[in-house]
């Protein structure tokens, strides 16, 4: 084995708990995140001081993990997410569609782990134009190839905080509230679109909501932004009506000051 990389597994594997080793269905899953490119990735990103503990899964996807890491600074812990999209597994044709017209990036080659790094340049420089706009997104620290370093939400413990699907709010109609009002920031204050905003990737932090996974999210003058768009509103209608949400398509169009342009069956 290559000494830099043999290194950089043994880093890894020291940071990686006795509880995750032990696990098969771990070990199946770790040898398809922690393959040569990785493992050199997040020793590069250790030894840059971004990191010094990988311990345990936040969430586990085809496409991608998020783990929760642990930077320790003057005698203290801090957790962060590590999230690392896997090369085998990714839905390429997915990415292609969601990166070609926009024009931040001019992708010319069909390389799969440079589709990826794009993928993941593209997930940081989105939470960049959401966090730098206010709107209650997990803070991107770093991105590189295809790891993405981001803030954890959660609490002081290490505890994740759960997803609206599977952390319903106490409060429907307020969450709902808060949640448009951060949408509404994310569209005309990022500039953005999310493409996929759901309860799946909405967190409830202590009973309010903070958007995530928004590596598909396009500029508003993408070609498809408002086929998007109108995907986005139906979803968050049809979802928080299952929760109970007292609303309508034209009261979720009005707080995220939409006018009548956006024209939705």
């Amino acid at each position: 084995m290559d000494p830099k990389i043999a290194k950089a597994d043994e880093k890894i594997q020291k940071i990686i708990s006795e509880k995750r080793r032990k696990s098969v269905e771990d070990k199946r899953v770790g040898s398809e995140i922690f393959d040569k490119q990785t493992l050199e990735t997040l020793y590069k990103l250790a030894n840059q001081g971004y990191m010094d503990v990988l311990n345990g899964a936040i969430s586990t996807g085809k496409e991608a993990n998020v783990l929760k890491g642990l930077k320790y600074k003057n005698g203290k812990e801090k957790f962060i997410a590590v999230k690392i999209y896997r090369i085998a597994t990714s839905d390429f044709k997915k990415m292609q569609y969601y990166i070609q017209g926009d024009p931040r990036f001019n992708i010319k080659s069909n390389n799969k782990r440079q589709l990826i790094n794009n993928w993941v340049n593209k997930e940081f420089r989105n939470l960049t134009r959401g966090f730098d706009a206010e709107v209650s997104v997990p803070k991107p620290i770093v991105a590189l190839n295809n790891v993405l370093l981001l803030e954890f939400i959660g609490d002081d413990e290490g505890n994740p905080a759960q997803t609206v699907r599977n952390q319903k709010p106490e409060d429907v109609d307020d969450f709902l509230d808060k949640l448009l009002f951060e949408t509404k920031k994310f569209i005309h204050d990022a500039n953005l679109i999310h493409g996929d905003l759901s309860t799946f990737n909405i967190l409830n932090k202590d009973e309010n909501p903070v958007i995530i996974d928004v590596s598909q999210s396009v500029v508003r003058d993408h070609p498809i932004a408002n086929e998007l768009l109108v995907r986005d509103i139906k979803n968050i209608f049809n979802e928080f009506k299952k929760l109970g949400a007292s609303t309508s398509i034209k009261e979720i169009k009005e707080k995220l000051d939409l006018g009548n342009d956006l024209d939705i069956d």
